[in-house]
């Protein structure tokens, strides 16, 4: 999951905790509220009873018809609200009740007046509203008609409206949340396709766009930045060499930890009958940087190839070079025979080489050669990692065989500054598709800082062709900081 998706969450997951506690804090008012809605809805049925059978009441009171007053209370406690209804008598005894009622419901319970009463009572465990109604008879004596609600429906009822509370303040929330984002999200995506046809406008030695949505104070710094990189020129990309490089390093970063990371080596040891001798290969990366890690030292991870590599390292396989004066560290790693081809004749030489320079000769795309090429670059970059003793290394990572490494790397040295150099043509978006893991390869090469490639491309040529390959939108915002430039070797 990317960290645009995280943050979603992230947020979602505040709104919802934030719902949660409103609905907390809300919570007793709502309660009190439905509480006090139920007991006056209780209190209008009870009062709409009592004047329905009142005369009823009256009749069997003078006729003295206990059993048939029990039977018209029965009725009324079929009410599905209502639990028990009775008739006390002036003196305070149960003359006629509904089967219901509770055995421990005692007249002197209730509020005796001259008017209407409503009294809560705790009854079998079970909170009861009691009404009572006076009846005058004949006599002037006052009795009381008595009907008994249960209030447990008020809890459920209370329940009911908590939860559609918390729904609908959770919908709220998720709704603005949503529509929070997304507006945020295209105001953002606007401001910064604005900022990125300024730079390019500035870039190009112009000023801005009338109508541009940078104002003149971003432009500034714009432009001080720009000229105080070393890494841009006016049109994106510089002239390289050895003494450029060694310019850069030495300039630009004084005491940086310098790492080059190549499948060729710097110095192999060879068996010679009885002896072990040192040579040094003739390759134009080796004339180029070597003479660069003499001045700023540093580790140079390498493929030991050579008979006697083995004998020559320590424990850590690592030896100081040249053996003369040596200066810098070189690390070996070891790739077996199978591994080699599959990683370096198969993918390398047979699927990338022709792939890049459009030969007439079709790649071989193999997966066995692809899973050899993922190992042997990751064991590369753990090397990197190992050696590393600093978060923040300059990496030179060499040539199309370890075009995974920069994102193996970055993803453990996010700080690292990591320059890639790709020493063969680039090719277009067209042929480079053919290519089974073409989003592999482009993220390996956009998560570094610098991109050399031996025929100059613009950088966008390479965001673009990760479009036109289908590329995840946002899967390369993870590594900070991704390419910022190309170079041109």
């Amino acid at each position: 999951m990317s960290i645009r998706y995280r943050d979603f969450f992230k947020y979602v997951g505040v709104a919802l905790a934030a719902t949660v506690v409103l609905a907390m804090l809300l919570a007793p008012y709502a309660q009190r509220i439905v509480e006090q809605w139920s007991r006056a809805d209780v209190e209008a049925r009870s009062r709409l009873v009592f004047h329905a059978i009142e005369p009823l009441i009256d009749r069997a009171i003078e006729e003295q018809t206990w059993s048939g007053l029990s039977a018209l209370f029965e009725r009324v406690a079929l009410d599905k609200r209502i639990l028990a209804a009775g008739y006390c008598d002036s003196s305070g005894v149960l003359i006629a009740a509904s089967p219901e009622m509770p055995g421990s419901f005692s007249c002197e319970k209730i509020a005796r007046g001259e008017a209407e009463s409503f009294a809560n009572v705790r009854v079998e465990a079970r909170q009861i509203l009691v009404a009572a109604f006076p009846i005058v008879t004949k006599t002037g004596k006052r009795s009381y008609f008595v009907i008994l609600t249960d209030l447990s429906f008020a809890a459920a009822r209370s329940a009911q409206v908590m939860a559609f509370l918390l729904s609908a303040l959770a919908g709220a929330a998720l709704v603005l949340l949503v529509v929070g984002g997304l507006f945020a999200a295209l105001m953002l995506r606007s401001w910064t396709n604005s900022l990125r046809r300024a730079v390019e406008e500035i870039r190009d030695g112009g000023g801005l766009r009338p109508r541009s949505a940078v104002t003149p104070a971003i432009e500034r710094d714009l432009r001080r930045l720009l000229r105080e990189s070393d890494l841009l020129s006016v049109s994106g990309q510089v002239d390289w060499n050895p003494r450029s490089l060694r310019d850069l390093l030495n300039g630009a970063l004084p005491g940086a930890e310098v790492m080059v990371v190549s499948n060729r080596e710097p110095y192999i040891h060879n068996k010679s009958g009885d002896k072990i001798v040192l040579q040094s290969p003739a390759s134009g990366l080796v004339s180029a940087l070597e003479p660069v890690m003499r001045a700023c030292g540093g580790t140079w991870i390498a493929h030991g190839s050579g008979s006697a590599d083995r004998e020559m390292v320590d424990a850590s396989d690592r030896v100081r070079v040249p053996e003369s004066s040596p200066a810098y560290t070189l690390r070996r790693i070891w790739i077996s025979e199978e591994e080699q081809d599959g990683y370096y004749y198969g993918f390398a030489n047979e699927a990338l080489w022709p792939l890049c320079h459009i030969v007439f000769v079709r790649p071989t795309l193999r997966n066995s050669d692809w899973e050899l090429y993922k190992r042997i670059n990751q064991r590369f970059a753990d090397a990197v990692i190992a050696e590393a003793r600093t978060e923040d290394p300059v990496v030179l990572v060499q040539d199309y065989h370890l075009a995974l490494v920069p994102a193996m790397v970055r993803e453990k040295l996010p700080k690292a500054t990591i320059a890639t150099f790709w020493h063969i043509p680039w090719p277009n978006a067209e042929t480079f598709g053919i290519c089974p893991w073409k989003e592999e390869i482009i993220e390996g090469l956009l998560s570094s800082t610098i991109i050399g490639i031996s025929h100059a491309v613009p950088l966008q040529q390479l965001h673009r062709m990760r479009r036109s390959v289908s590329w995840r939108a946002g899967s390369i915002a993870r590594f900070r900081p991704s390419a910022s430039a190309v170079i041109s070797a």
